[in-house]
Order: structure tokens, then C-alpha cells, then sequence
């Protein structure tokens, strides 16, 4: 078989060549050896030979001749080296460069969740300016972590949990990115609309609107309603935010949110806010990452956009009308 011209064989050709081959013929070169050569590659020498038997196959032809107990490479080897010599020097630079960017955290995937469903809304402002740094980054929302986040970040199964109940475990480092406020959601026209402020009592003869979950784990009632010994008239359990916006329009129900989540809707005198009792039911934003194992580089900068994007908090864009993070 003449490989003389080796760089213009056809590439069904060339597409029976791997990068393993080229690697196996340049080992047994320098060391000699079967043996030697499946040491250096860290495979053991059945493997090795199956590499080799497995390349000669393909291309029909022998490699290598065995002269005095070494193996020395034929025409067709050294065809095969001079490929391999051009073609692993710049392969293996990038290789080596590639595990430099993972060790520093250059490349990865990212996964995130929230403590509660309307704050999706504006994490895509946050991936927008992260992902034009660290484009080999995936990020990906754990929507089913939103319940528990705190547990899934501590099964390993979160790199990044932003949650607004406070945690104290050695296991996590939080860091502080902004405060907000829940408040009851009335339409304009409701009959609690010109209240200066909603008590528990309040909701006694109301549908209550609130997101799919236990009781147990619903904010409002543990924290709001069931301490003042109050049960609303009814509960109405949906799961996306648009849709308790809707039903709250209708005039179906009373829904507790961010005071920021309807800001839209308050502008446009569709929906009234209310605070939640005298003093209002403020919260406290943190991003939870886990102290051990460290999280790589690209986790830690985005926490720092988190915390530099929502430094006072998610705001109206009254021009669009949409959700948008403070400068």
C-alpha cells in the first residue's frame, strides 16, 4: 500500500486514522516496546495491541516490523509518524489549554434554582452579560429545585441556590444580593383595593391565589395567616405567575407576590399592592454556594453578578414594561 503522499489520502481515508493510532505509533517509537509504549499511554499492553491490530487492519498494511526484540517501524509506519508528529503537537496544545480552562473554571455547566417561581423572571437579565463572559459556561434552571432549593444545592444537585430563608449551616457560604417585599395583589376594583394595609382577618372571606404547593410550604400561610388562627374562605393552587395574575384580574382572588413582580400591572392601573400587616413582610435575598467542594471559578463570578445585577433589586423598565435588574 503506497502512503507516500500520506497528506492527500481521500478522507474516508483519513477517517479510518484516529488520534489513539497516531499516539500508539508515536509511543512504541520512542520507547521501543509493546510494553513500554502501553505505559506511557497508561493502557495495558492486550489494549494496546488491540489498537494496533485494529489500525494495521484498516489501513492493510503492517506498522511496525520486530528486529532484535524491538519494534521498528515500516515504510508505512513512518509515514504514519511523520503524520502523527504534525498532526499531535497542535492538538495536545489545545488539549492542555482546554484543561487549564477547566481547572480555572472557563468551561462547565451551571445550575441554578430559586426559592420562588417569579424570580425566574429576571434571571435571564443576569445570564445575558454573564454569558458574553464565560460563553463555554451552560447555565441551566433547576425549576423543579425552586420547593427545596437549599437541599438540592446540599445533594450536590444546585451550584447556586437563591433563597430568601435564612440558613445558618456551616455547609454553605451566602452571600447578601438584594431586599424585597411580599404584598397582597388585589385588582383595582376589588373590594379591599383602598385598604391601607391587609390584615390576616382580611382573607377570612377571600380565595386566596397561591402557587402549587403544601401548605407547609407556603410562606404566606405559615408565616401570615395560620399565626392568627385564620383560614382563607378558599385556596386556589396554579403554578406559573402569569396565570395568578390573570385569575387576580378576574376579580377571582387575592395573591401574595413581590411587590416588583406586578410592578407592570400597578403602573398600568390594572392591580392595586398592598402591605401584608401593619409593618409589611419584607425579605432578604442571598445566593447559597457550598463551601466544600469549592465551586470553580465560574460560580463564584456568577454570584458577583447576581450580587453587582440586583444591588437594589429587580425594577420596572417603564419605557418596555417589563422586568429589568437596577445598574
Amino acid at each position: 500500500m503506497d502512503l507516500t503522499h500520506i497528506h492527500e489520502w481521500p478522507s474516508m481515508l483519513a477517517m479510518q486514522i484516529e488520534l489513539k493510532h497516531l499516539r500508539l505509533v508515536r509511543a512504541i517509537q520512542e520507547t521501543g516496546t509493546v510494553t513500554g509504549a502501553a505505559k506511557s499511554l497508561s493502557l495495558t499492553q492486550s489494549a494496546l495491541s488491540h489498537q494496533l491490530r485494529e489500525v494495521e487492519g484498516r489501513l492493510s498494511t503492517r506498522l511496525f516490523l520486530r528486529v532484535r526484540g524491538r519494534m521498528v517501524l515500516s515504510p508505512a509506519g513512518e509515514q504514519l509518524l511523520e503524520l502523527a508528529e504534525r498532526v499531535l503537537g497542535p492538538v495536545e496544545e489545545v488539549e492542555a489549554e482546554l484543561a487549564r480552562s477547566r481547572k480555572e473554571g472557563a468551561y462547565g455547566v451551571l445550575r441554578i434554582s430559586t426559592e420562588c417561581y417569579t424570580c425566574y423572571h429576571w434571571l435571564p437579565a443576569v445570564f445575558a452579560p454573564f454569558q458574553r463572559r464565560w460563553p463555554g459556561v451552560e447555565l441551566r434552571i433547576i425549576a423543579e429545585a425552586t420547593r427545596f432549593p437549599l437541599d438540592a444545592l446540599g445533594a450536590g444537585e444546585l451550584d447556586v441556590a437563591i433563597v430568601s430563608t435564612p440558613d445558618t449551616s456551616p455547609r454553605f457560604r451566602t452571600v447578601p444580593l438584594f431586599g424585597d417585599e411580599l404584598v397582597a395583589v388585589v385588582a383595582a376594583g376589588h373590594r379591599l383595593a383602598r385598604r391601607r394595609f391587609i390584615r390576616p382577618e382580611d382573607l377570612q372571606e377571600e380565595a386566596l391565589v397561591l402557587y402549587t404547593m403544601a401548605d407547609e410550604e407556603s410562606t404566606i400561610l405559615k408565616e401570615f395567616v395560620e399565626p392568627a388562627g385564620v383560614r382563607p374562605k378558599h385556596i386556589i393552587r396554579v403554578q406559573l405567575t402569569e396565570a395568578i395574575v390573570a385569575l387576580v384580574k378576574a376579580e377571582m382572588g387575592v395573591a401574595v407576590l413581590a411587590r416588583w413582580a406586578v410592578a407592570p400591572e400597578v403602573a398600568a392601573g390594572t392591580l392595586v399592592t398592598l402591605p401584608l400587616g401593619r409593618r409589611g413582610f419584607p425579605r432578604n435575598w442571598s445566593a447559597a454556594t457550598r463551601v466544600d467542594p469549592a465551586p470553580p471559578a465560574y460560580v463564584t463570578a456568577f454570584v458577583e453578578a447576581l450580587r453587582t445585577g440586583l444591588v437594589r433589586g429587580p425594577k420596572i423598565s417603564e419605557s418596555e414594561g417589563r422586568l429589568t435588574l437596577s445598574a
